[in-house]
């Protein structure tokens, strides 16, 4: 079982992450990863009849044509990774994870909630929907939030801060409760019904993902500060802060 969402999705992330936090100096961290996205784009990344595209999942020997919440970080992701993409493919790069944050935002705009499903497939007729009833919940996941941030801060297009308020919009009419915030068992129906958990990714990644992407660049900026898996920002070791070290010693 193949995944670039749960159980899979850290590892790809990491090897980007682990490149830049070198200050881009570990060689085989950055050839790991880009070695890693022509797989995912020959084997996993599809696009439907509709035009949206998706990264599908590999079981068995088979193509299981379906995308998970999870999974929607890669469009941050692919954008993070296209500055130094081998073979001038940088823009190509940007481009993939803008599709892929249209085909996410889909995914949610499709539901009555504007709440995006645990995961959406793309067959039997059907594109960017739930169509199975244990995937049809919202858990307060950050993961399309992110990457609209990273789509925002690399490209500054308006349409992510619009797509992030219509997620504060749902969240404030649909997950809102006396506690705090709760889960929905069901998007694509009328009524909440609240699964009464509030995650803790939810303070951790969702709504600070949410704040940075209505922040000023230069709070956190990419270029001194990189996110791991949980939202946790790491410092850059840039060349020149280890020389400094190296002087002072």
């Amino acid at each position: 079982h193949v995944s670039i969402g749960g159980l899979g999705d850290s590892f790809y992330e990491y090897l980007l992450k682990a490149w830049l936090m070198s200050d881009k100096t570990d060689e085989d961290a950055k050839k790991m990863y880009y070695d890693a996205v022509q797989a995912i784009e020959t084997h996993l990344i599809r696009k439907s009849s509709g035009g949206l595209t998706y990264i599908a999942e590999w079981k068995g020997g088979l193509l299981e044509h379906k995308m998970g919440h999870l999974t929607c970080f890669a469009g941050g992701m692919f954008a993070l990774g296209a500055d130094g993409a081998p073979g001038d493919k940088t823009g190509h790069h940007i481009e993939l994870g803008a599709e892929i944050a249209r085909t996410c935002h889909e995914s949610y705009d499709r539901t009555r909630m504007k709440l995006g499903p645990e995961a959406f497939r793309f067959d039997g007729g059907v594109e960017a929907i739930a169509t199975r009833q244990n995937e049809k919940y919202y858990i307060l996941r950050p993961e399309v939030i992110e990457t609209y941030m990273y789509m925002w801060r690399l490209t500054h297009d308006p349409k992510y801060r619009e797509w992030g308020w219509e997620a504060v919009e749902a969240l404030e009419k649909h997950c809102r409760v006396d506690g705090g915030y709760s889960g929905i068992r069901d998007v694509y129906i009328n009524h909440e019904n609240h699964d009464d958990v509030q995650q803790s990714f939810f303070l951790s990644e969702t709504l600070k993902y949410l704040y940075l992407l209505f922040s000023e660049d230069d709070l956190l900026p990419f270029e001194h500060w990189v996110f791991n898996t949980e939202a946790h920002p790491l410092p850059i070791l840039h060349k020149d802060d280890e020389n400094k070290e190296e002087n002072q010693k």
